[in-house]
């Protein structure tokens, strides 16, 4: 095994074991959301793949021109989706930063990332697999979520473009 395969074996292993531990029904969480497209899980922090959500201190314009925090209503969504239910996610890589890039569910939601943006909470971010453009056209199409009104793309927003 290469050294990667042998850090996302460790890391399912231990987020079964996060799992196990909050599905018992006692209080336990078996995930903390940091951001729209962000878990802390265990000691690990998880960016979920395919997509990408506003920042936390990102701003957007509501239709009418109001300005909103779109990154906290993104974070709000994502811990919504998830609610008490327990994580499990599936590794795909590291990122520059030492995130684990993973698929994740919870609470019958098989794919947050994919949910996250068919909500219109998230942009489909086609350069990390899997691919949601479909989710995000028809998110843009029905207005929903960021796409009810103006928003700089969360990539552009990290590099500066407010």
């Amino acid at each position: 095994m290469n050294r990667m395969t042998d850090t996302a074996a460790v890391v399912v292993f231990a987020l079964a074991i996060v799992v196990a531990g909050g599905a018992g029904g006692g209080q336990l969480t078996s995930a903390t959301v940091i951001d729209g497209d962000t878990l802390r899980m265990a000691a690990d922090r998880v960016r979920l793949a395919g997509m990408d959500a506003p920042e936390r201190r990102q701003s957007c314009r509501r239709s009418n021109g109001a300005v909103y925090p779109c990154g906290i209503r993104a974070t709000e969504h994502l811990r919504t989706l998830i609610g008490r239910h327990p994580v499990t996610c599936q590794a795909k890589a590291r990122d520059r930063y030492g995130r684990m890039v993973a698929t994740c569910a919870a609470g019958g939601i098989a794919d947050l990332g994919r949910r996250m943006v068919a909500d219109g909470w998230a942009v489909d971010a086609a350069r990390y697999r899997p691919d949601y453009g479909a989710e995000e056209a028809a998110a843009r199409t029905a207005r929903r979520g960021l796409h009810a009104g103006r928003f700089v793309d969360p990539a552009a927003w990290r590099r500066g473009e407010r």
